[in-house]
């Protein structure tokens, strides 16, 4: 798989739940360019184990996304339909209701396979059928794009991993700070603690382009 850092998120226009209970068929990651920062993120399937963890854990976080101007975006391969059923299931009964961020149908699987984490591929057998190796799934594959629409990092775990969302926050937060101070980020800093200069003039020359 070849990396989508540095590059433009790949576009697409997809159905979506958007608010918790509104279906929209042409969502897309465009509305936030040049306005927003955007967190988008994948999960394997609707009405699993793991994957309620994270959304919600999302969720409880989203008013600090929002504070740092960042849209939060979810995605599965489940329907558009599949998402507004699992919306209106009470957590208490494995559900994510209460989630408000946009969830984006990938039903084609496109946009899984255009940003690199579909667990699976689609290929002919002897006979002529077309079949998956491996799972047509979603890996846990999380994107920050920044308001350019490049994308600035990404992480992608394998389907048993939760993902942690303060990583992401701290993500987002060194990405700014580098933005308005041109100092970079070194291992496990985080928003308060001192950063680095980037002395070096090919290096500064370099990041102040990226």
């Amino acid at each position: 798989m070849r990396s989508l850092i540095g590059k433009k998120a790949p576009k697409f226009t997809a159905s979506a739940v958007v608010d918790g209970n509104k279906i929209v068929n042409d969502f897309s990651l465009a509305q936030y360019e040049g306005n927003k920062y955007v967190v988008f993120f994948f999960y394997p399937m609707d009405f699993t184990f793991v994957c309620p963890t994270e959304l919600h854990a999302f969720q409880e976080k989203l008013e600090e996304f929002e504070k740092r101007g960042v849209a939060v975006v979810g995605c599965s391969v489940d329907s558009e339909y599949s998402h507004l059923a699992w919306l209106n299931t009470p957590k208490k009964n494995g559900g994510i209701q209460g989630v408000k961020y946009p969830i984006v149908s990938d039903f084609s699987k496109s946009i899984s396979e255009k940003f690199g984490v579909l667990a699976g591929g689609y290929s002919p057998d002897e006979d002529g059928n077309w079949v998956c190796n491996g799972l047509p799934v979603a890996y846990r594959g999380l994107f920050l794009i920044d308001k350019n629409g490049v994308v600035r990092h990404c992480v992608i775990n394998d389907l048993p991993l939760g993902r942690s969302v303060d990583e992401a926050l701290r993500v987002v937060d060194a990405l700014q700070h580098f933005e308005e101070f041109g100092e970079v980020c070194p291992a496990n800093w985080c928003k308060g603690k001192d950063a680095l200069k980037a002395t070096d003039e090919g290096v500064s020359d370099y990041l102040s382009n990226h």
